[in-house]
Order: structure tokens, then sequence, then C-alpha cells
């Protein structure tokens, strides 16, 4: 089930309820306002949403966000690359604008990825696609990367944390209380943090990423309310064990790591790990850049990604 919808200029989504804004340069503002087919796909009852670029001739690069994040996460990263390249976005179930699940696994995710890919066309042009994914998502893009990766040309992941046994990561926390709901919209975007939190230089961007994260409703008394997009019980109901080391091992299809320089995730012990692991892997660090690198440097990524997929030939 797919119903697609050309979004000419999404920056104004919101602009109803629009404050006091950053000034935002104008190579964003103009990357934001580049046209894009939004569709939504039936996968495992869930409608998944995702977001498509360019021309669907083109090779195809499935672009992947983080733990509670959302396909707009790459508006401002997706134009920079859909003159040569078809690139999708998609939303994991349980976030941004994709359906909420009884329960969720890894194998549930990676088979969203597929389906997304299936249905926007990314296997049909001769060439298997690349994926990109972001901290959570390059997890998913591990698992999909062992078990399928026969269907993909290769996969970046960005910011993903691979560790030893002696420097432990908890991951994210598990959340006991529902997503609080504000009177207004502003005072709801307010409140909008990056996770695991950090500064970012680039207001314009972070404010742009809090009005895609918010959706309105009723509340239990009637009245119309604002709430975060993502469902607060993934954590709870997530029901697989994740093991980095094995899924990063086990990938199949070609493979390139980077992070921020100055990630707090993959810092510089876990950076040297995972080069033991694969040590034949390209690996980037991007200056000035935490653990939301397309945030913090988006040209500086976007520059990255496009010298990694030259050096592959695509």
């Amino acid at each position: 089930m797919a119903d697609g919808q050309v979004v000419p200029e999404n920056i104004a989504v919101l602009s109803a309820y629009a404050g006091e804004r950053p000034n935002a340069p104008s190579w964003f503002t103009k990357a934001v306002k580049t046209p894009y087919e939004t569709r939504w796909i039936e996968v495992a009852g869930a409608k998944i949403h995702y977001q498509r670029w360019g021309n669907s001739d083109k090779p195809g690069l499935l672009l992947v966000h983080g733990n509670g994040a959302h396909a707009h996460w790459y508006d401002f990263i997706a134009p920079f690359l859909s003159d040569d390249y078809c690139i999708v976005a998609l939303t994991f179930g349980g976030m941004g604008d994709s359906d909420w699940r009884q329960t969720y696994d890894l194998e549930t995710f990676s088979a969203e990825q597929v389906a997304v890919c299936e249905d926007a066309g990314l296997f049909a042009g001769g060439r298997k696609p690349i994926i990109v994914a972001h901290s959570f998502g390059g997890f998913i893009t591990m698992a999909t990367g062992g078990t399928h990766g026969d269907l993909f040309a290769g996969v970046i992941i960005v910011d993903s944390p691979v560790r030893s046994l002696d420097d432990p990561h908890n991951g994210p926390p598990d959340r006991q209380r529902p997503n609080r709901i504000y009177a207004d919209f502003n005072a709801a975007l307010g409140r909008f943090r990056l996770a695991p939190a950090q500064p970012c230089e680039n207001h314009f961007i972070v404010d742009f990423i809090g009005r895609h994260s918010l959706k309105e409703i009723s509340t239990p008394e009637g009245q119309a309310g604002w709430t975060w997009k993502f469902d607060p019980s993934i954590w709870r109901r997530f029901h697989a064990t994740l093991d980095p080391r094995s899924l990063f091992e086990n990938i199949s299809c070609r493979l390139s790591v980077m992070r921020g320089e100055q990630s707090v995730l993959v810092n510089d012990k876990s950076w040297a790990y995972m080069r033991t692991l694969r040590d034949e892997v390209p690996m980037v660090s991007i200056a000035d850049a935490r653990h939301h690198v397309m945030l913090d440097q988006p040209q500086a990524f976007v520059k990255a990604l496009r010298a990694q997929l030259s050096a592959w030939d695509y």
C-alpha cells in the first residue's frame, strides 16, 4: 500500500505555528524547498513513511535516521545528492510519521528498510543501492547488511558505536511515561532537545528538526495540544538483544564507517576498537562534529559521502 504526494516546500509545513525562527543561510533554505515525493508502505501491519528525491533511473541511496528521529533529518542533505542519485529517506516504525507497533525488533526494522527500497524502485535500476545510516539506524543497517547483504552495494555507518567489553554503553534510557502534551506549539518546540544531549551551533537546523518532530492531538479533556511523534515505549517493547560487535563483523557487503570527531558515543577508544574488528574498512572522522554529524557539519558530511561513493565508483 503506497500513497504518493509531491511536497514542494516542506519548510512551510508548520509555518502556521511559527514563532520567532533562527536565521538560516540561503543554502539551507533552498535545500529544504526542494520538491520531494512523500509515500507510505505497509510493512508487517504498520504504515511506514518515506520520502524520495531525484530520478528513479539513477543509483539509489537509502538514508536512515537514528533513535526517535525521522526522515526529515535528511531534508537538507538529500538535495545535494539528488542530481546524481535517487535518494530515499525512511522513517522507522514507532517514529516520525510512521505507525507505532505493539512490539519492535531488529528483523522488522530491517524488513522496513528492504520494503522501502523495493517500493521506491531502488532495486529496479540494475545497480544495487547503498544505505547511509546514523546512530541507532546504523545498528539496524548492520543487521540488514548481514542478512540481506546480497541486495546492497554497500553500507555507510555513521556514528554507531561498537565497543569492547571493558567500554560498555547502556543505550537509550527506558522511558516509563507517555510523551508530555503541551498546550501550544511554541511551548512544545521550546522543549525540543537532541539525544544524546549536545550543543549544536546550527540553531536553524535544530529548529527545523524540532518542528517536524511534533504532532497536534486532542487531550483527554478534548482540548488541542502538541506532543512528540515518537513512541516513548519503544525500548520497553524492543524484543531483541543488540550485539553490536557481531552485527558489525557479519556485514557481508562493502562497509564504510564515519563518526563525528567529538562524538560522545563513538569515542576514540571505541573508534580504535572498531578498527581492530574490521581493519580493511574505510574510516572517516568529520572534524568539528559531535554525534549528530549531519546537524553539526552538514556540508562536510555531504562531501565525505561523495568521497566514499566515488571511491566505490558509485
